[in-house]
């Protein structure tokens, strides 16, 4: 999947992650809640509750990812499923430990607030031990010669990955949140710097790490339901759990899908939003969650009944993915640059004076995407990889020693290829001009649009919803393009 599908649908993305992942907790939580208390034989409280809709709001939907990739379904559906399965797994990792860490038993205001502060502590600490481990790797593979040793560069690639999920279990944060945006950071940063070979290797091993690691745990909550001890098989307790899910499903998806509707020319659509209800599969994070602490018959129950969900959709609605496709009539066969069915239409409607307006428009809704790459092209990338800005011309003159430390000898003489990797986050493009760096006195308001003669790159084929507006991408010659390249 191209990066500019999954950018285009960070904002959709980033709420059904964080707030329809924390709707999902609750309405489970709440439901079964209800239920348990006309069940002679529980004893969940409802803390238990919540933790269970903790744990079971984590998506999985490897098999419809799978069999949306062979199909090569709609984009903007492929960049919603996977989008929030990656994001919503972190969410609902460092939601079940809050929850399972909350201090009282009843409501409580003090209890709560502290909750939410730990939650925020968790999630913030393992994104930044995350982040700073994938830079030191970065700075690493810059300013040493470790590419001439293609198979060490992959060693340290993959073990500094794996010494951020371990520092942060060591030190009480989230492993797997850490490792999560330890790669986003190296596939950002530190991929660049790697030779071709290592590149090569990195990707075909994590390939393979990733089939086997799929393989595995799916292997492992298969035997599991056979030879697990003590399984604790209350049907009414699963019965409630189906309908819990599915009804938290429900209000997660079509309330938020409407709320994003506002504010998306490329709106999400019924069929669309009738899919990820869908494709919301139950996989191996709920399970991991559910198996940490199965010493009470609370616990015990609460295994068995995610296992009997995750069996039952990964085989029901796994399997019905493609029939129903067929039903909702998703588009299916999409070439990743084909542009939107509606975008030639709109085309022949707008004249140049027209599109330039909505550009420039974009271009001041877009102040804070615009702001973030801005400062990456001119200053993170330039520090940490070959690529970027000239650190001479975008930090101020007194810091012209820190510029040429930061430089590399070769980076002043050779040409700064573009990276057409198929590895996440590998662009050299700034959003605006790099005069409206972060620090810079001009306003992104002020910037005249360039509209380029080819109608493909106009603001149709390229809309796209960040959550916070849409953005303008330009090479450092200033020519306006869309962004195209890599893989997500």
């Amino acid at each position: 999947m191209k990066r500019r599908h999954f950018f285009r649908n960070l904002g959709a993305i980033l709420m059904f992650a964080f707030i329809g992942t924390t709707i999902s907790c609750i309405v489970v939580g709440m439901i079964m809640f209800g239920f348990v208390q006309l069940m002679p034989w529980s004893t969940f409280g409802l803390k238990d509750c919540l933790f269970f809709g903790a744990l079971i709001s984590a998506t999985d939907p490897v098999t419809v990812l799978a069999i949306f990739s062979d199909l090569h379904v709609d984009v903007d559906m492929y960049a919603l499923v996977f989008g929030e399965s990656v994001m919503n797994d972190a969410v609902a990792i460092v939601l079940s430990s809050t929850v399972d860490n909350y201090s009282a038993d009843t409501f409580d205001l003090k209890a709560i607030l502290s909750a939410i502060g730990s939650f925020a502590g968790i999630f913030l600490g393992s994104f930044l031990i995350g982040g700073l481990i994938g830079c030191i790797n970065a700075i690493l593979t810059k300013f040493t010669k470790i590419q001439d040793f293609p198979l060490l560069e992959t060693a340290l690639f993959c073990l500094l990955s794996y010494s951020a999920f371990l520092l942060s279990e060591a030190i009480g944060l989230t492993g797997i949140v850490a490792m999560l945006f330890c790669g986003m950071t190296q596939a950002h940063y530190t991929y660049n710097n790697l030779s071709e070979e290592s590149q090569r290797r990195t990707k075909e091993l994590f390939e393979v790490l990733n089939f086997l690691s799929e393989n595995f745990i799916f292997s492992y909550m298969g035997v599991a339901m056979f030879t697990f001890q003590s399984h604790q098989w209350h049907v009414d307790f699963i019965a409630a759990a189906f309908l819990a899910i599915g009804v938290a499903r429900v209000c997660n998806i079509y309330p938020l899908s409407a709320l994003l509707n506002l504010g998306r020319k490329n709106k999400i659509k019924g069929n669309l939003q009738h899919m990820l209800v869908f494709a919301g599969l139950r996989g191996a994070i709920a399970f991991a969650l559910a198996i940490r602490n199965t010493e009470t018959a609370g616990r015990q129950t609460m295994l068995t009944t995610t296992l009997m969900i995750v069996l039952f959709t990964v085989v029901v609605c796994g399997g019905g993915t493609t029939q129903m496709l067929t039903w909702l009539k998703i588009r299916v066969g999409v070439d990743d640059d084909e542009p939107p069915q509606n975008v030639f239409h709109q085309l022949e409607m707008m004249d140049q004076s027209e599109r330039a307006k909505r550009r420039a428009k974009k271009m001041e809704q877009a102040w804070l995407v615009s702001r973030w790459y801005n400062f990456d092209h001119n200053y993170m990338k330039p520090i940490l990889t070959n690529r970027g800005a000239e650190l001479s011309k975008t930090l101020p003159a007194c810091c012209a020693p820190v510029a040429r430390c930061l430089t590399r000898r070769k980076e002043t003489t050779e040409l700064r290829e573009e990276s057409d990797d198929e590895i996440i986050l590998d662009d050299e493009v700034s959003y605006g001009d790099s005069s409206n760096a972060v620090g810079g006195s001009a306003s992104l308001t002020q910037i005249e649009p360039n509209i380029t003669p080819n109608p493909v790159e106009d603001d149709p084929a390229t809309d796209g919803d960040l959550g916070l507006g849409d953005h303008e991408m330009r090479l450092k010659t200033g020519v306006s393009v869309t962004q195209d390249g890599a893989d997500v």
